[in-house]
């Protein structure tokens, strides 16, 4: 299991659009993805979890991985999370 702090980096934060985009990144891989902010725990791959965070640019969120290929999603999760411009 890998678990890494990860400040959202998205100009619009997690909104519709950037959500749907990453339940796509981490539905590519088979290791369980959870992100947690403050008390709250999602499962990455629900877009119905992910929309209840509420995460705007410039917050942290922990990225949880666990599973076979978990080095491989955690650096595509870090690297959609991070970037800087608009989605």
């Amino acid at each position: 299991m890998i678990r890494k702090p990860i400040t959202i980096g998205i100009s619009n934060g997690l909104e519709a659009r950037p959500i749907a985009m990453l339940v796509q990144v981490a539905s590519q891989y088979a290791s369980s993805i959870y992100l947690e902010s403050e008390a709250r725990k999602v499962n990455a791959k629900s877009i119905m979890g992910m929309m209840s965070l509420g995460l705007d640019a410039g917050e942290s969120v922990t990225v949880s991985v666990d599973g076979a290929d978990e080095e491989e999603a955690m650096k595509s999760i870090e690297e959609y999370l991070s970037k800087k411009e608009e989605v």
